[in-house]
């Protein structure tokens, strides 16, 4: 499962829309909406990483998909560990190998 942002993070590398989309059947992925809740979870959380002085700007996408995952139980693949088990701790975090 991917939703919005996770597709729009991996569109960056297709030219075409279709060959994104080739992608996603091939991996058999289903594009699901982030429910309201997890964007409100998302705010609360971008909000005390902001109260903790978190500096770095790019960090609302993480955001996202972090409280989508903890809504909804999902187990989350991720390389960043920090900031997901911190603000997201009932999160399952499947961590691949580098």
């Amino acid at each position: 499962m991917i939703n919005p942002i996770i597709y729009t993070e991996c569109s960056i590398w297709y030219e075409k829309i279709e060959e994104i989309e080739n992608l996603i059947a091939i991996l058999e992925f289903d594009c699901k909406e982030i429910p309201r809740e997890a964007l409100f979870l998302a705010g609360k959380a971008f909000v005390r990483y902001r109260r903790r002085k978190g500096t770095k700007e790019n960090v609302l996408p993480d955001f996202f998909i972090g409280a989508h995952a903890a809504v909804e139980n999902y187990k989350l693949i991720t390389r960043d560990k920090g900031r997901f088990s911190t603000y997201f701790p009932s999160v399952e975090l499947i961590m691949p190998d580098h």
